[in-house]
């Protein structure tokens, strides 16, 4: 798919995006695997949106919920208000991810590159990570002194935390998802979205389905305005995304206040912990995020 048609189909009206998300995509899905299926529900407001527009056409499809550890206080008490979810835990806690492999900083792709400069014996790949190959797989210029930071870096917090215990889930129960998350929401995620052949995947190593692909963050709050859902109260205290507490991937994109100078105002022990036990604030400093 083009760039110009995901466009397309991301300017139609909220109503014709209800009809195909619910009549072609959540539909053809359960349908196809007859009804073992489930919501990925992370409590934020894309998968309660997908919830409630799954649960309008199929009311007793569960939601799966990974309890990271590192969700918003706020976002786990909305999770245990909502009906029918299913709690799963990882079996490594996020210090023993950090501690391990390392944290997670810049991004998902870039802390990637930067592990793999730090630990390749590759000539090859290391030069294709500090120059790239035909303008790509380069860690940026401006992240490359993190190739000697003082301490690990790398992107297996989301692996660990969520999609080996989420694979683990499916692998026992043989349910298929539904994954809330749209092509808008990261370059990475439209690219994965052009290569596909839509919003289902049936023929991928892990078949998923990804209904809210081509809506907007505006549909999303405009779906649960006009609809007057419920959703968790964080998003009334200054939180505009709602992943990981710890989490620094973006951070530096953050304008002031930061999610971490947030966080020190509306939840001072977490705050503590992460500044100072998990000792991000190394890392904050390193990277030049104020905290």
């Amino acid at each position: 798919m083009e760039t110009w048609q995901l466009q397309q189909r991301q300017s139609l009206p909220l109503e014709a995006k209800i009809i195909h998300t619910q009549e072609k995509v959540i539909r053809q899905w359960y349908e196809y695997w007859e009804g073992q299926v489930y919501v990925g529900f992370s409590g934020g407001k894309d998968s309660t949106v997908l919830l409630n527009l799954v649960r309008n056409i199929y009311p007793e499809v569960p939601g799966v919920f990974i309890d990271t550890g590192l969700e918003w206080p706020e976002i786990k008490e909305f999770v245990k208000q909502t009906d029918n979810i299913i709690w799963v835990k990882p079996e490594l806690s996020f210090k023993q991810v950090i501690d391990k492999y390392g944290y997670p900083v810049v991004s998902k792709e870039q802390a990637s590159y930067i592990e793999e400069a730090r630990t390749t014996k590759s000539a090859k790949l290391l030069n294709k990570r500090l120059n790239g190959v035909d303008g790509s797989g380069m860690i940026s210029k401006k992240w490359q002194y993190l190739i000697d930071a003082p301490f690990k870096i790398s992107d297996k917090c989301c692996d660990y935390l969520k999609k080996k215990p989420m694979h683990k889930f499916e692998k026992e129960t043989g349910l298929k998802p539904f994954i809330g998350v749209m092509a808008s929401d990261s370059r990475q995620r439209q690219q994965q979205y052009l290569r596909s052949t839509g919003c289902n995947a049936f023929d991928i190593k892990r078949p998923t389905s990804k209904p809210l692909s081509i809506w907007l963050e505006e549909d999303i709050w405009n779906y649960i305005n006009t609809n007057y859902l419920p959703y968790s109260k964080i998003y009334d205290m200054g939180e505009s995304r709602t992943g990981c507490m710890f989490c620094m991937f973006g951070c530096h994109l953050e304008s002031n206040p930061n999610k971490f100078e947030r966080m020190k105002i509306i939840h001072p022990q977490l705050y503590d912990y992460c500044i100072n036990k998990l000792d991000l604030r190394t890392v904050l400093e390193y990277i030049h995020v104020k905290f």
